[in-house]
């Protein structure tokens, strides 16, 4: 099958954008004025990154193809893939923006868009999982592939594009993060560095984890096996886990056991890692 390449003008064309999508462009075109103001070295740096481009679609496509291009595929290749699957699937500039959202609500050290759009090497990896994911699922394995390596080469991040990814994500650091087929990491759930969701193994089929909404994973974390880490479970750092965890429960330890009481609030979405005293041990 041919499938006819699109160009970065033809984001333009695409309908309105959401008033979410609209709002996070907003923001990172006063961001980007700002920090143009504030130290006049970056002007064409906010230029080129942001405040020449005609939507928060242009400017994604555009993030994301000048930091996985290389000789194999180059900047202009790349962007009209790039292009093409925002056309395909316009949830994935919609899932763009709310992942931003999510790591400015979430993430301490950072307060606007503008720094994880252009710095944080999980939101961009994400992104580029994105445009993977669609690419699997039309039968481009090979161009999903160099683009799941590209993103591990350059950002030390490597989720396979089969993987199945919510929206409200927040991958803080990234660095050191697997992620495997047939994982699904499902809406607001937040992972830190160096987490493994992976397989126990040789076996074939559905083998990796499925990450439940508003879950939270602590660095280190590797989970283990076709388990389910429930709505609002909570993975301490360094755990390993090998069994399922239930809904709105913490578990630690290597292998990870429950600790703590049972809570009841999304702690991918509070950020809040500590265990209240435990009133049981499993």
């Amino acid at each position: 099958m041919t499938v006819p390449l699109v160009s970065l003008s033809n984001l333009s064309t695409e309908p309105s954008p959401s008033p979410q999508v609209a709002a996070i462009w907003e923001a990172l075109c006063a961001e980007a004025v700002n920090a143009s103001a504030k130290d006049a070295a970056l002007t064409r740096a906010m230029n080129s990154a942001v405040l020449y481009h005609a939507s928060f679609a242009q400017a994604l496509a555009q993030r994301v193809a000048i930091k996985l291009a290389n000789h194999d595929l180059d900047h202009d290749e790349l962007l009209a893939v790039i292009a093409q699957a925002f056309i395909g699937n316009r949830n994935i500039v919609a899932d763009a923006a709310a992942d931003l959202t999510a790591i400015k609500e979430r993430d301490p050290s950072n307060t606007e868009i503008l720094t994880p759009f252009l710095y944080f090497k999980g939101f961009v990896a994400l992104q580029g999982q994105r445009v993977a994911h669609w690419l699997w699922h039309h039968d481009r394995l090979h161009l999903a592939r160099h683009i799941q390596s590209r993103i591990s080469e350059v950002f030390g991040v490597d989720i396979h594009p089969a993987a199945k990814m919510g929206r409200s994500i927040m991958l803080d650091h990234g660095s050191g993060l697997v992620i495997g087929e047939t994982a699904i990491v499902e809406d607001d759930v937040s992972i830190l560095q160096n987490v493994t969701l992976g397989g126990t193994g040789k076996e074939t089929g559905d083998r990796h984890p499925k990450v439940r909404r508003g879950a939270l994973i602590g660095a280190g974390a590797k989970i283990l096996g076709n388990i389910e880490i429930g709505v609002g479970a909570k993975v301490g750092a360094g755990s390993v886990v090998v069994n399922a965890v239930s809904d709105y429960t913490s578990v630690a330890g290597i292998p990870a056991k429950q600790v703590g009481r049972r809570h009841f609030n999304l702690p991918g979405i509070t950020m809040d890692q500590t265990v209240s005293e435990p009133e049981y041990m499993i």
